[in-house]
């Protein structure tokens, strides 16, 4: 179970730092006038996945909570 709760961590921290880097990317690009517009949207749509994927994975990391 130990090795599981690590498995969990080592993804989050990989999807957050590639989040962070399309967070990077993202605001170049916005800064950028003759941005590409459809990449645009694409990159922040990746990062939008990023996102509820690593919600999904912390929320497996946390223990259930009664209601």
């Amino acid at each position: 179970m130990d090795r599981n709760l690590n498995t969990l961590s080592r993804q989050i921290m990989e999807l957050q730092i590639e989040h962070r880097d399309l967070d990077y990317l993202i605001d170049r690009m916005v800064a950028d006038a003759t941005h590409d517009e459809l990449q645009l949207r694409r990159l922040k749509k990746r990062r939008l996945k990023l996102k509820d994927a690593i919600t999904l994975l912390q929320l497996q990391l946390e223990p259930d909570v009664p209601a």
